[in-house]
């Protein structure tokens, strides 16, 4: 890892996502990386970080109701029919990169739970994090990572753990 990866929080300005976990007295760390780095295996390579602990936060739609944001480790692609299963749909699609950005206000590589905590979203998380006392979440803007409790990141983003990716 790049020794300016890791950061103290207090060297970077604070996020929507920072600021919950302060305000929750939630520790975490923060890590870096070049922004034009997207995938969740580039960010995980960058920081010498095995994969299945640095998690994408994907934008999910269903036919009716809230769009859904869910949280899989970086090494696995959503399994859309799986998903659907597990939180009771009949169908649901990956949302276009537009959307994304339009459902959340947050640029594509940027888009996090934490920084929408309180929006209007349904957020889940592959089972695969309870396997993980901590895991890397994106902080809510391009080039920033979190690695927070998975227990906290459950607790407030009300994400609910389910079967996700195979």
């Amino acid at each position: 890892m790049p020794p300016e990866a890791r950061r103290p929080a207090g060297q970077i300005e604070k996020t929507n996502a920072m600021r919950v976990l302060d305000a929750k007295r939630v520790p975490y760390e923060t890590y870096t990386y070049p922004p034009e780095l997207h995938s969740a295996v580039e960010v995980a390579s960058y920081l010498g970080l095995p994969p299945e602990t640095v998690y994408k936060t994907l934008v999910v739609v269903r036919d009716r109701g809230r769009p859904m944001l869910v949280m899989v480790p970086g090494d696995r692609e959503l399994d859309e029919r799986l998903f659907a299963q597990s939180v009771g749909e009949k169908r649901v699609a990956m949302a276009s990169k537009a959307e994304a950005e339009r459902l959340t206000g947050l640029l594509v590589g940027g888009i996090g739970a934490l920084a929408l905590v309180g929006r209007k979203f349904d957020v889940f998380i592959d089972v695969l994090a309870e396997a993980h006392e901590t895991i890397l979440v994106n902080g809510g803007r391009r080039g920033l990572n979190l690695r927070v409790p998975v227990s906290a990141l459950i607790a407030l983003t009300g994400a609910r753990p389910v079967r996700a990716t195979t």
